[in-house]
C-alpha cells in the first residue's frame, strides 16, 4: 500500500528536501541550493519523491515549482489511526 511512500521517505535527504518544502513550494534550483550535491543528485531525489506522490509539480514558463502533496501523508496518518481504534473504516 505505502511501498513506494516508505521507500522514498527511507533516505534522509528526502525528507530534509521535505522539511524544505513545508515552509511552500521551491524550484528545483532552490532546494539544490540548499545541499552540497548536485542538480542532477536533487533531481533524482525529487522524481523519488514525486513518483510516491509526497510531493507534486508545478511549471511556470521556464521553472518547475514543488510543493508538498499532503494528501499522502493524511492517508498515512488515517491508516495508522486504524491500529489506535481512530478509524474503523480504513481500507487495506
Amino acid at each position: 500500500m505505502f511501498e513506494k511512500t516508505f521507500k522514498a521517505l527511507s533516505a534522509p535527504v528526502r525528507r530534509d528536501i521535505l522539511n524544505l518544502l513545508k515552509k511552500g513550494r521551491m524550484s528545483a534550483g532552490d532546494i539544490a541550493a540548499q545541499f552540497d550535491m548536485t542538480q542532477a543528485t536533487v533531481s533524482y531525489h525529487l522524481s523519488i519523491l514525486k513518483s510516491a506522490d509526497l510531493v507534486r509539480e508545478e511549471k511556470d514558463k521556464n521553472y518547475i515549482y514543488y510543493e508538498i502533496n499532503a494528501t499522502v501523508f493524511e492517508e498515512m496518518l488515517l491508516y495508522f489511526q486504524s491500529f489506535l481504534g481512530g478509524n474503523d473504516d480504513v481500507e487495506e
